[in-house]
C-alpha cells in the first residue's frame, strides 16, 4: 500500500517513514499544507491512505480534509492531533476524517489504526490469500507454495500480494510503481523487472511454468 504522510515536524515525519517502510508500505512525505493539497488534488488516486497532521503551515489538516471531501476525494484520512478534547475529535470525524490519533502515540497503535482503515470486507478479500498452490498471509507475512515456506523480502512479498489480489489481470510497470514504490522512482527504472525476476526464482517458476507471465509491451499477468 502507498501512504502519503503530511507532517511539518521533520523528525516525526522521518520516524514515521522509517517505521512504515519497514512494515512494507511505500511512503511519500510532504511538510506543508499547501503542497500537500496540490499533491492530493492531482495524485490522490495514487494513495491508499493519507496520514495528516492537524497543525500544518499553509493549510491545516482540518481544512485539507474538508476540501478533499467537498471535491469527492474519498482517499482514507488518518489525522494526527495534539488535542484530545472530545469536541475536537468529533469535529474531525464529522469533517470527513476516517480516524484520528492523539500525540504522543505508539507506533504499534498507529499501524493497528492503519490496518483497520485499510481492511476490506472479509467476504471480498479473505485474510489469507490462496491462489493456485500459493498461500499468502498478509498479517503474519507468511508465504508457502505447495506447503513449502518461502523467504521473501518485503518488496517481493507485497509484489506477490498485489499479483494475487489481481489474478488474470495484466498489470503494467507504472501501476506497480504507483502502488508499491514511492514518488521518487521513475517509470523508466528497471526496479520492477528485477523484483519480478527474483520473485519468480523464489517461487520456483521455470520457463514452462506460466504462473507469472510477461505480457510483451504491457507488463505482467498472474495466471494461475
Amino acid at each position: 500500500m502507498r501512504i502519503l504522510v503530511v507532517e511539518d515536524d521533520k523528525s516525526i515525519a522521518d520516524a514515521l517513514m522509517e517505521g512504515l517502510v519497514k512494515q512494507g508500505y511505500a511512503v511519500d512525505i510532504i511538510h506543508d499544507g499547501e503542497t500537500a493539497l496540490k499533491r492530493i488534488s492531482l495524485n490522490h488516486m495514487d494513495y491508499d491512505l493519507i496520514i495528516l497532521d492537524l497543525t500544518l503551515p499553509g493549510q491545516d489538516g482540518l481544512s485539507i480534509t474538508k476540501k478533499m471531501r467537498e471535491t469527492s476525494i474519498t482517499t482514507p484520512i488518518l489525522i494526527l492531533t495534539a488535542h484530545g478534547e472530545t469536541d475536537r475529535k468529533v469535529n474531525l470525524l464529522l469533517s470527513g476524517a476516517d480516524d484520528y490519533l492523539v500525540k504522543p502515540f505508539s507506533f504499534d497503535e498507529l499501524t493497528a489504526r492503519i490496518r483497520a482503515i485499510l481492511r476490506r470486507p472479509p467476504e471480498s478479500i479473505p485474510s489469507v490469500l490462496n491462489v493456485s498452490d500459493i498461500s499468502l498471509d498478509p498479517v503474519k507475512h507468511i508465504v508457502t507454495r505447495r506447503g513449502k515456506s518461502l523467504s521473501l523480502t518485503l518488496k517481493e512479498f507485497v509484489l506477490l500480494e498485489y499479483f494475487m489480489r489481481h489474478p488474470h489481470k495484466v498489470v503494467n510497470r507504472e501501476e506497480l510503481l504507483t502502488h508499491l514504490w514511492d514518488f521518487n522512482y521513475s517509470s523508466f527504472s528497471n526496479v520492477v523487472d528485477v523484483h519480478v525476476k527474483n520473485l519468480r526464482r523464489k517461487l520456483g517458476i521455470g520457463n514452462s511454468d506460466h504462473l507469472l507471465e510477461t505480457v510483451r509491451g504491457l507488463g505482467y499477468r498472474f495466471a494461475p
